[in-house]
């Protein structure tokens, strides 16, 4: 593939909800343009941009994937984004290195929350966006109803430029309202026409609205559209361009990609109206002066990474997007988010998992390179003479986690950094050992992401993993004072073992940890075996009072004892601290203790009394709720963290896919009695098992 002017270069992202045909119409955008000599199918596992075995396997789109394609002298960078909730990282990811995005959707079924997130996310970047309405074809298919929808949420922005001659098995081609002409696809191929005399009423209906859009782009134009009442097929091109760039017209176009209608029309507007990355400035900080600075396409290098593939043959795959200067092949760079070079080998242009070589990518285009060691997804890379920084993508933190363990000893040698890869390539996937519970836990998004990590540990790295419901780190306190003696003694013919302490137990604030006092006087208990109790009392803590959970919070005071000047040892006074503590935590009213989070939901108002009522279930506290705009609310509450180990799957089922969460752990409190007595029966049938 040639090397592009960067104002012949298109980067679009294409997403949508799942199953909305994003795939397929990638796929068809390929064949049309001549890209792929054979048309792919999903269904078969043929889809140039679902080439991963566990999106051939789910038939799903599981990362981002890139499929640059020519048209009309153009290089069209499209990125086939996953639409599954679990994969929103990728999603993210494409639409901040793209300049526009087609946001798909059925038409059966018209907007639907994966819609939505798009539509969120690329507004936040402010990048141009297009609908196309897909699966004109279906059964029940209905473009109006579609567009009800979209203008329902998104406004009167929201404008056709294609109207759908025919509709399910009719469904033939489009009217163009732009040129006002009809084409329609015989055997894949478009040709021509005049519009049908049944649909020239509701054709130049629709033909009003887009010109009386186009005026409101420009005085001049307003002011012919005032005299003459109409625009021409080239003032109306130039408006809509204007519009789309400025977000102030937002296109819908239709077709099915399956069946190949629509497609071609669907290539030109995206060669002709969608922006180039051409006059846009790149906002970084330079990494030595920390001044905020802009980078120019001709300036000095620079690049973001968005993206890494971890392989366990070929190594980590970055890929990247050129905001200035070019990276070139066999060249050094600069990351300037780790302070080191590296060294560029070859550099490729993708096309799905095909690797294209080339001398150089330059600005504004989008390529890979291979083998990199210091660079990870979200990383600057630049011109070391000239350091800048970008923004770090920002990716939603994990929100479902599992507890995972190797099935053998070798898959344990080979578990950390099989791991440790998975982390590099998806960076909402998070894994760290937790020390209160001897665990290795795995976070993400939701439960399809964990499950398709787990089979990539088997598949890529040959690690058989099980996987089960992470413990909660509960602890154990006392509430009240108590005190107990400790003596250990035995005699086992010759030298025996001889420790005598009194201990006092007393609880201390939430928090407060453990406090050991020594208030032996007159020697009864020799200052050498004083540790030696502290130690004991310290190990009887660690193993728990009632259900095995560590002990915290309160203060131990040694005050008395006795020993034998033979038999006494520091052994035996371990023991007796041990015997102690138990002894007086006995009387302790001891009980456990269970982590609480803070919890923020985001939830649109219509599921606000379902949230809430199963936060209640959940012995939740609501703290409190405000409304944020776009008929959304956060809600603000507190629960027990063993209640939200599912929370991710409960919350999409309750608010439709709509909902949003996070949880910070805050504090520890008590069990309420009938939970506290199922948990402590569970700890001991574990222990007795």
């Amino acid at each position: 593939m040639k090397k592009y002017a960067i104002d012949a270069i298109r980067n679009i992202a294409l997403a949508g909800h799942s199953g909305s045909g994003k795939t397929s119409l990638v796929e068809s955008l390929l064949f049309a343009a001549g890209a792929v000599e054979r048309l792919g199918r999903v269904d078969d596992g043929t889809a140039t941009t679902d080439y991963d075995a566990d999106e051939t396997k789910r038939k799903i789109s599981i990362n981002t994937a890139l499929a640059p394609c020519e048209w009309q002298g153009r290089k069209l960078n499209l990125l086939d984004t996953p639409g599954y909730p679990d994969f929103i990282g990728d999603v993210i990811s494409a639409l901040r290195v793209a300049e526009s995005a087609v946001l798909t959707l059925e038409a059966v079924s018209g907007v639907e929350v994966g819609t939505e997130t798009a539509w969120e996310y690329a507004k936040t970047r402010g990048i141009a966006c297009a609908f196309f309405i897909n699966k004109m074809d279906r059964e029940n298919a209905d473009f109006g109803r579609a567009m009800e929808t979209l203008t329902a949420k998104f406004g009167n922005k929201v404008i056709p430029i294609q109207l759908p001659i025919g509709s399910q098995d009719s469904f033939k081609g489009a009217v163009d309202l732009v040129k006002m002409k009809a084409i329609t696809w015989d055997g894949g191929k478009p040709s021509e026409g005049d519009i049908p005399t049944d649909m020239q009423a509701q054709a130049e209906q629709y033909r009003e609205k887009l010109v009386e859009a186009a005026a409101e782009m420009d005085d001049d134009l307003m002011n012919k559209y005032f005299d003459t009442g109409s625009l021409s097929e080239e003032e109306v091109a130039k408006a809509l361009k204007m519009g789309i760039q400025s977000g102030s017209i937002v296109p819908v176009l239709c077709g099915s990609a399956t069946k190949q209608i629509g497609v071609q029309p669907l290539l030109d507007f995206l060669a002709d109206s969608m922006p180039s990355p051409i006059g846009a400035e790149a906002k970084g900080v330079n990494s030595q002066t920390k001044a905020e600075e802009k980078r120019k396409p001709e300036d000095a290098f620079s690049s973001l990474v968005f993206k890494t593939m971890a392989d366990p043959y070929v190594g980590k795959l970055t890929y990247f997007r050129v905001y200035s200067g070019g990276m070139k092949s066999d060249s050094q760079v600069f990351n300037s988010n780790k302070g080191r070079e590296e060294r560029i080998g070859q550099v490729y242009f993708l096309r799905g998992k095909q690797q294209e070589a080339t001398t150089e990518v330059g600005a504004g285009d989008i390529g890979a390179v291979a083998k990199l060691q210091e660079t990870s997804t979200g990383d600057t890379l630049c011109d070391k003479a000239k350091p800048i920084m970008y923004e770090v993508i920002e990716l939603p933190d994990p929100v479902y986690t599992l507890a995972i363990r190797a099935k053998t000893k070798a898959d344990e040698d080979k578990l950390g950094p099989a791991l440790q890869r998975l982390a590099e390539e998806d960076p909402t996937f998070k894994t760290w050992r937790e020390a209160e519970t001897s665990q290795t836990l795995i976070a993400g998004l939701g439960d399809t992401q964990l499950d398709i990590s787990v089979d990539r540990l088997k598949r890529k790295f040959g690690v058989d993993v099980e996987t089960e419901i992470p413990k909660t780190p509960y602890r154990e306190t006392i509430m009240v004072k108590a005190d107990a003696q400790g003596r250990h003694k035995k005699q086992t013919g010759g030298r025996g073992q001889f420790g005598d302490c009194w201990v006092k137990l007393e609880p201390l604030p939430r928090g407060s940890g453990f406090e050991y006092v020594d208030s032996v006087v007159g020697g009864s208990i020799p200052r050498q075996y004083i540790p030696a109790v502290e130690k004991g009392i310290r190990e009887a803590m660690d193993r728990g009072m009632i259900a095995g959970y560590p002990v915290v919070d309160i203060r131990a005071e040694v005050y008395d004892g006795s020993f034998h000047t033979v038999d006494s040892s520091e052994l035996a006074f371990k023991l007796a601290g041990q015997l102690a503590f138990d002894n007086a935590a006995a009387k302790a009213q001891p009980v456990l203790l269970e982590p609480i989070v803070n919890v923020e939901i985001i939830v649109p108002e219509e599921y606000m009394g379902d949230v809430i009522g199963d936060m209640n279930g959940k012995r939740g506290r609501i703290l409190g709720m405000e409304p944020i705009g776009n008929g959304k609310q956060r809600i603000r509450a507190t629960a027990p963290e063993g209640e939200m180990l599912r929370y991710a799957i409960d919350l999409r089922s309750i608010a439709r896919g709509r909902g949003w969460f996070k949880t910070e752990r805050s504090h520890y409190e008590e069990v309420p009695a009938h939970t506290s007595q199922q948990i402590i029966a569970e700890a001991k049938k574990a222990k007795e098992e």
